[in-house]
């Protein structure tokens, strides 16, 4: 399986352009970049980014994903070729989206990879503390999501499946800041999720990696041949990748841990962020960098993926995890297991 690279721009008034068969990057007439486009798998393009026409057109024709999200990584558009994928199994996804047992189970296993991940986080920040009181606290959250895996099974319907993943979101993210080292605790304190603009640089900085991570998901759906509007455990709206989101959720803690990293190796500083009228808290340009770079190499790094018994970077892992998906909705698995992090 390949693994599919992403071209991340990040430079504000950057032009991309078609020369021959590569992706040229320049800005102010001066070339920064040259990329082969057969080594390109998607382009997802942050703020102010000028392309050409030409270039749009040969990554259509190419089947090569653009992206485009505003500064802070909120999307805001997508261009793509003719849609591909099997008619049948697409047809097979909307029937099962209609039967309410199966949506249902599809959404609990969804949540349950969720939980089950970041419980991992609040553990390993339990056993990596050096504090006695955070220690202690990390391991009563962590026994909260233990007992709101328990409610899984007792939940009988959507809404409350998702209201049980609300009151874990909320334990975790309580918890979360008690990972970040003390020293750093102050700047990056967060107060639940807020996203819509992010409140502080803790939820500015997860917002961000999640933007990429939502390429991805999306990226692996429709490239296992999946609608990525039709969800089980989002509710559907037009214009919300309601399957890429599903997707997304049992992925999450693996963002969140490249967070930490950043701001407990002193990667990311309070001076990385900016506030704007309102409220808002965006990241900084040269931050965006380190983060994408972040990223990226977390993405590099290989794993034992528990089904397929062999090491495939975790680049991959949306991947295998929407062509699971696919067999599941095709009748070929009798459930569907999402990838829980050892």
């Amino acid at each position: 399986m390949q693994l599919l690279n992403t071209l991340y721009v990040t430079l504000p008034e950057s032009y991309l352009h078609l020369e021959n068969d590569t992706l040229r990057i320049e800005v102010e007439h001066d070339t920064r970049l040259r990329v082969p486009l057969h080594h390109v798998g998607s382009v997802v393009c942050f703020g102010n980014v000028k392309l050409s026409t030409p270039l749009m057109h040969r990554l259509a024709d190419s089947g090569i994903g653009l992206v485009l999200l505003d500064g802070n990584g909120r999307f805001k558009a997508r261009l793509e070729g003719p849609v591909s994928g099997n008619v049948l199994l697409r047809q097979a996804q909307h029937e099962r989206c209609r039967d309410a047992g199966f949506a249902l189970a599809i959404a609990r296993y969804c949540v349950a990879g969720k939980i089950k991940n970041a419980r991992q986080v609040l553990q390993r920040g339990a056993r990596e503390a050096k504090e006695p009181g955070d220690a202690a606290s990390l391991t009563r959250a962590a026994d909260d999501l233990a007992a709101a895996l328990r409610a899984l099974p007792n939940a009988t319907d959507l809404d409350t499946l998702r209201g049980v993943e609300g009151e874990a979101a909320r334990q975790y993210f309580a918890g979360l800041n008690l990972v970040v080292r003390p020293e750093a605790r102050a700047a990056f304190q967060m107060d639940g999720r807020s996203r819509r603009p992010p409140r502080d640089r803790m939820n500015a900085l997860l917002s961000f990696l999640y933007s990429m991570l939502m390429n991805d998901c999306r990226s692996a759906v429709e490239a296992a041949g999946l609608d990525p509007q039709v969800g089980f455990l989002h509710a559907l709206r037009p214009g919300r990748a309601a399957l890429a989101l599903d997707l997304m959720e049992e992925f999450r803690a693996i963002a969140d841990r490249v967070a930490l990293t950043l701001i407990n190796r002193s990667q990311i500083g309070a001076g990385d962020f900016t506030e704007r009228e309102g409220g808002a808290v965006l990241l900084e340009g040269d931050a965006r960098k380190a983060v994408v770079v972040a990223w990226q190499e977390r993405k590099q790094e290989e794993l034992t993926h528990p089904l397929l018994e062999q090491a495939i970077p975790l680049g991959v892992v949306p991947l295998v995890q929407a062509r699971l998906l696919a067999r599941s909705l095709r009748g070929e698995m009798p459930e569907y297991l999402p990838f829980v992090i050892r």
